[in-house]
């Protein structure tokens, strides 16, 4: 178990809730933020143990022409069939904790509030204490389904019904308020969600 006088904050949300841009935000301040999603991507380049399990087990389909991973296909493949992605979670999950684990016990060294950024801590919450991770604090990144939508539609170039599928594989963000320790509100513009950063970044100086 890692122990000491630092503490370990989540910072979650729904897919297209903006939690990447409180992330920005919150490094701009000066903290260290741990990014499991660009871990995961790490883990899986080419050549890597995650990346030979996956091609094993998901076929050279969801591979591009370089033989790199085609992460629209493994995504379309992985959105609509809850298995293969808990097949997928599998092979990749281990490789991310470690990774995630020692980032932790580097940073610990230095500084008194580290920051993990997990799109699915809650679901995965579990998972993470197995790992001998556990969280003083969860920071969910809220926003209501109408707003997450029309984000993602906007963002990953998604028609209607292909982004209500991606938002419906993931836990409803209204029960995650239910675990976290504060709401980070972002319905509003840029400018409102910097403000109330700054004040939810004051309260922990």
């Amino acid at each position: 178990m890692i122990q000491s006088d630092f503490k370990v904050i989540g910072l979650t949300g729904g897919i297209a809730t903006g939690k990447s841009t409180v992330a920005n935000i919150i490094k701009g301040y000066g903290y260290k933020v741990i990014d499991a999603d660009r871990i995961a991507r790490d883990v899986v380049e080419m050549g890597k143990p995650a990346y030979k399990k996956i091609v094993k087990d998901f076929g050279e389909k969801i591979l591009n022409k370089d033989k790199s991973l085609n992460r629209k296909k493994l995504g379309d493949i992985i959105f609509k069939d809850k298995s293969l992605r808990e097949k997928l979670n599998n092979i990749v999950h281990p490789y991310v904790f470690k990774t995630i684990k020692g980032l932790i016990i580097e940073y610990s060294q230095s500084e008194k509030y580290i920051f993990v950024d997990v799109p699915l801590l809650i679901e995965e919450i579990d998972k993470f204490k197995e790992y001998g991770i556990y969280f003083d604090e969860i920071w969910l990144v809220y926003t209501d389904e109408e707003a997450q939508l029309n984000r993602l539609i906007k963002r990953d170039m998604l028609n209607e019904k292909e982004a209500l599928k991606r938002i419906k594989a993931q836990m409803p963000i209204d029960l995650k308020r239910e675990y976290a320790t504060k709401i980070i509100d972002n319905r509003g513009n840029i400018k409102t969600l910097k403000k109330q950063m700054e004040k939810v970044i004051y309260e922990i100086i």
